[in-house]
């Protein structure tokens, strides 16, 4: 068994400012990163072919909870890449990036959701949405499936997130709150929900590009 990378642990837990106490340090000192803030052009919330939105997420592997797997978000002008090295050691066994707590949070209220132009590598990632700013809160999920090296655009309706927390489903929880989307979250796990295993998932390297994150709406049906 190999001991987890306390430096790390430290660098994840204070970028997203995950201990009250420490946070509140960082602030007194000015040390915090500025809030992430995105600034939407119509349906487009993210162009991850620029540089400014990539800055705006961090890495969040199983470090946290004595893992070992490593993951990135690396600029690229065809879109970022979210690469990395997973593995099930230590009983570990996913990586994501995660953005820091959006201000002002999105307001995607009149959107059906989100749509995800991505390139990958055949394997099945999820989506998490947050509209909380607590540091470990409930999440709201979705899985998607990939294409190797293939550009495609996975839609995920609104409708179909599903409120987790730790992996695990949370019947009993409300629907998100869409008027205050607090952070987004990318994750490719050994885990779906409940226990079970994502069919796809293989320990090694991997590579998810992402080029866009823009809302969608269908048009309503029309009257009869």
């Amino acid at each position: 068994m190999q001991f987890p990378d306390v430096g790390r642990l430290w660098q994840t837990v204070t970028y997203f400012e995950a201990l009250p106490v420490v946070a509140c340090i960082q602030r007194t000192l000015g040390l915090n990163p500025p809030p992430a803030t995105v600034m939407p052009q119509g349906e487009l919330l993210m162009d991850l072919t620029q540089p400014a939105p990539v800055a705006l997420w961090g890495a969040l592997d199983d470090v946290v909870m004595g893992g070992m797997s490593r993951s990135e978000l690396v600029p690229d002008p065809s879109g970022a890449r979210f690469e990395g090295t997973v593995t099930t050691q230590n009983n570990g066994g996913f990586a994501s990036i995660r953005t820091r707590n959006l201000e002002p949070p999105l307001n995607l209220a009149d959107a059906t959701g989100l749509a995800l132009r991505v390139r990958g590598d055949g394997k099945r990632y999820k989506l998490l949405l947050r509209d909380s700013s607590s540091w470990d809160t409930l999440a709201y999920g979705a899985e998607f499936d990939t294409q190797p090296a293939t550009w495609i655009t996975v839609k995920i309706p609104f409708a179909n997130l599903v409120p987790v927390f730790r992996a695990k489903t949370v019947p009993t929880a409300p629907p998100i709150n869409l008027r205050q989307v607090v952070s987004l979250q990318i994750m490719l796990s050994k885990f779906a929900y409940d226990g079970q295993i994502n069919p796809t998932f293989q320990p090694g390297d991997f590579r998810l590009q992402i080029a866009t994150i823009s809302t969608y709406r269908d048009d309503p049906s029309p009257a009869l």
